[in-house]
């Protein structure tokens, strides 16, 4: 480990480097930030890890919203799991501490206010770890809740301190899918549960205890799972603000996760034992008008009285459009009536996407969607028909969160390429930035806008009637009529983006402050510059984005003078992965000087190794018996004749996704043909790159491989070898 850090704190003396990636991993780390109902101050949670003490520090603090001073809130966070404003209150706060002292393994609930956390009162006992707290002020002064958490088949919630594993560490399955993501699934689900909270009792926890809201529905392929895993989290459901209704999605009860993708909304009376209904489920207004995809992000008006929420078409397809939708909602007897479907962005070409927040007076919808690159704020009145398309609200940075504000201006968290973190209040369209993280974090010294650029290149679909769309990002210490070698980065999805946001695994700054100058295109594939781009990749991995691809490197050879071509590199991951492997295919490959592979597919025909099949059928218009040739026309190892460049190939063992097989088959290739090549592996990483030593491993090794071959710096004798 000296050797890393070392090496990073000589680079930063000379002043070579302005983040390396030590100073990149060890950067305070802040949360979406929470304002209170009466719009004085902002909560949010950081971390902070350490390489010196090899361990990490958390807290959670304030932020006062007219002077943008940040303070210590009081809370102990490494107790307290999770705080949420205490509705009908100024200041109120109601949160789940994950301690308990009476249920090993559970959790308690705590109210208080933040201007004297020390004061809280324990009010609830729960016998689990539940987490995702969303409350309700009901008329009677009753608090109504909802939480998370794994359940067992039977509906009770699992608590990891009580449960009986089984002495056999066998895994026996029936049916298809069998494991997602980097976990192998057993009979256990995540469910909703609902509670209340007795105002005559000192709040305490209702005779009733806690009911888990899945259980109940019928089934016949997938059972019931609320959040969706693997990223499904409290957006997946919700509690109107009377507490007299809840709504949540859940995966289509009768299609099989593996070969569909389809959701459907739930909503339920929250005073009734009956099972939940799906209004947009098989035979639904929705489902008739062809709107049979996956759900997410129910939303209840202020008023109770309406449910936003957003679907897609395709049933089997993860990138199709989001499209934004109401429903009225009642209690009626023991169930919901849901009425008057509608739909309001079926003319704006963006996926509509959370958090999803009604303005105060119920007339319009706030949103978000990633727009040219960058993820923007938009409102959508509720007379909205299919000719409306909003202006944003925000503009240059991508919005993580936002929340509305008593005097009805936006309270945002946001990122850039050049700053992790910006807290900023927007009134009639004039920005107020009260934090900005580049400007007060030591690690991020000499950040800023100035790194940044844009350039439109054209595409090679002829049926495309736009100029594509690319990001360039320069060293920190960037010197006029000077030459950097090219980094081309080449995102993942393959419906994603290279887009004005930060990371802290592709940090595409921290990439060009190793001396590059990186370039990062949107080829046919991209979100965020309309949906026929996003779907123009079907059935053409390595055909209309690889064009793309050459035309935005010869674009960058004739126009940007201060990029050496000659001596790039590229890099991506996952589709970026193979499609950086289809680079090494094709003559392309021949123009950099080494590849960096991240969890990529080299075969295309051992893609059936992955759990979401969806994702394979949609992506080559069918199945491998269906659609041989698709899988056959893109697979790079039907050309390894081609395959010369030096290539570093990264591929972990709990990417279920992209399993490492792939990988390990690729680096074998290379080195049986003679390639210069590495291969590297985490045992306790999935798709993704997440611990902070396994992190500043990963770009050690990569940067030193990218710099050897574009720069002749030594390359280090670490591998594991004879």
């Amino acid at each position: 480990m000296a050797r890393y850090l070392g090496l990073a704190t000589a680079l930063a003396a000379t002043g070579a480097l302005a983040i390396t990636p030590e100073l990149l991993l060890s950067t305070v780390r802040r949360g979406a930030a929470d304002p209170s109902p009466d719009g004085s101050v902002a909560l949010f949670s950081y971390s902070q890890y350490s390489f010196e003490e090899e361990s990490s520090s958390a807290g959670m603090n304030l932020i006062d919203l007219k002077t943008g001073e940040i303070s210590d809130s009081g809370l102990n966070a490494s107790e307290v799991n999770e705080v949420v404003w205490l509705p009908g209150t100024d200041t109120g706060i109601i949160y789940i501490n994950g301690t308990n002292e009476e249920i090993p393994g559970g959790v308690t609930l705590w109210i208080g206010d933040i201007k004297s956390p020390n004061t809280s009162t324990l009010v609830a006992s729960l016998d689990a770890p539940y987490t995702g707290l969303k409350v309700a002020n009901t008329s009677s002064g009753d608090l109504h809740f909802l939480v998370n958490s794994l359940a067992y088949p039977n509906g009770t919630a699992v608590n990891p301190e009580t449960e009986v594993v089984p002495l056999h560490q066998g895994r026996l399955y029936s049916s298809i899918y069998v494991r997602h993501w980097d976990t192998w699934l057993t009979k256990n689900r995540y469910a909703v549960f609902a509670g209340t909270l007795s105002a005559n009792n000192s709040y305490a926890l209702a005779g009733t205890g806690m009911r888990n809201l899945n259980h109940g529905i019928n089934f016949t392929a997938t059972q019931p799972e609320t959040p969706i895993q693997p990223f499904g989290d409290l957006s997946d459901y919700d509690l109107s603000p009377d507490g007299s209704l809840y709504a949540f999605v859940s995966k289509a009860p009768q299609l099989n996760k593996a070969n569909y993708t389809a959701s459907y909304t739930y909503v339920g009376s929250f005073a009734s034992s009956e099972a939940p209904v799906a209004f947009n489920g098989p035979d639904s207004e929705a489902a008739k008008a062809g709107h049979q995809g996956a759900s997410g992000q129910p939303s209840f008006s202020a008023d109770s009285c309406k449910l936003a929420y957003v679907q897609q078409d395709e049933d089997y397809y993860e990138s199709d459009r989001w499209i934004l939708y109401t429903v009225d909602v009642a209690a009626e007897g023991s169930g919901v009536a849901v009425s008057n479907w509608k739909t309001l962005s079926a003319g704006f070409d963006r996926w509509v996407q959370g958090p999803i927040i009604w303005a105060e007076d119920n007339e319009s919808i706030y949103v978000t969607a990633e727009d040219y690159a960058r993820i923007k704020v938009f409102n959508f009145p509720i007379t909205a028909d299919e000719s409306f398309s909003p202006e944003p609200l925000t503009s240059n940075t991508s919005v993580t969160s936002y929340a509305v504000l008593p005097d009805s201006s936006l309270f945002v968290t946001a990122s850039a390429i050049w700053t992790p973190t910006e807290y900023s209040i927007i009134t009639d369209g004039t920005k107020n930035t009260l934090f900005d993280a580049s400007t007060v974090d030591p690690n991020l010294a000499g950040l800023g806008a100035h790194t940044f650029s844009e350039f439109f290149f054209n595409g090679s679909n002829p049926e495309l009637d736009q100029q594509l769309h690319s990001v360039v990002i320069k060293p920190t210490d960037y010197v006029e009529n000077k030459t950097y070698p090219l980094a081309f980065v080449i995102h993942g999805g393959p419906q994603g983006s290279n887009a004005n946001v930060w990371s802290n695994r592709w940090n595409l700054q921290t990439w060009a402050d190793q001396g590059f100058i990186v370039v990062a295109p949107n080829p046919t594939g991209s979100t965020g510059f309309g949906q026929f781009l996003t779907d123009s990749i079907q059935g053409q991995w390595g055909g209309w984005p690889y064009l793309d691809l050459v035309n935005a490197w010869n674009y960058i050879d004739e126009n940007l003078a201060d990029v050496d071509t000659e001596h790039g590199i590229a890099a991506g991951a996952s589709y970026g992965g193979y499609m950086t492997n289809w680079v090494q295919s094709n003559d392309l490959g021949r123009k950099f000087k080494c590849l960096v592979t991240h969890d990529g597919i080299s075969n295309t025909e051992g893609a059936w190794g992955t759990e979401e099949l969806w994702f394979i059928r949609h992506d080559y218009n069918g199945s491998i018996w269906e659609a041989d040739a698709a899988y056959q026309k893109w697979n790079p190892q039907n050309h390894i004749a081609n395959w010369s460049t030096p290539q570093f190939v990264v591929h972990n063992s709990l990417d279920y996704r992209l399993p490492e097989s792939d990988g390990l088959s690729l680096f074998n290739i290379l080195q049986a043909r003679g390639v210069p090549s590495r291969f590297l592996s985490f045992p306790n990483e999935n798709h993704w790159v997440l611990k902070q030593q396994n992190s500043l491993f990963w770009h050690t090794e990569i940067f030193n491989w990218i710099n050897h071959w574009s720069k002749g710096e030594p390359l280090d004798d670490s591998p594991i070898g004879n």
